[in-house]
């Protein structure tokens, strides 16, 4: 396949994952009435989760690795985690920023491993 047709797939699978975490974020947000950020949260979880059975499959398949960066790399966000960790910070809510930094990151990296795991690495 040429680079160009990888690159395109990869920036279809960017906007995909990008509207995958639009949707789960605003269906989550319209049910969890806290300050709270748990519809990013479970993105970045569950995102690593699949990332890390993508990549064990691809260790032991050769399954190509474009779902990962296009879709996944898409749907996850540290970006937005970032900003939701300092807006919690601005409205007072410090323990519940270092909580949400300290979760996301002991939670990804577990699921990740998890995924990683499952998939035969």
């Amino acid at each position: 396949m040429s680079p160009a047709v990888l690159i395109g797939l990869a920036a279809l699978g960017g906007g995909l994952g990008a509207a995958a975490r639009y949707a789960v974020d605003e269906w989550v947000t319209a049910r969890w009435r806290r300050d709270f950020p748990l519809g990013i949260f479970l993105v970045n979880v569950t995102g690593s989760l699949l990332l890390g059975l993508a990549s064990g499959f691809v260790g032991s398949t050769g399954w190509p690795a474009l779902v990962g960066t296009g879709v996944l790399g898409g749907y996850t966000t540290f970006s937005t985690a970032s900003v939701d960790a300092v807006r919690l910070v601005r409205a007072g809510r410090g323990g519940t920023a270092l909580t949400y930094a300290v979760g996301t990151m002991l939670a990804t990296v577990g699921a990740a491993l998890l995924g990683l795991w499952l998939g035969g690495l």
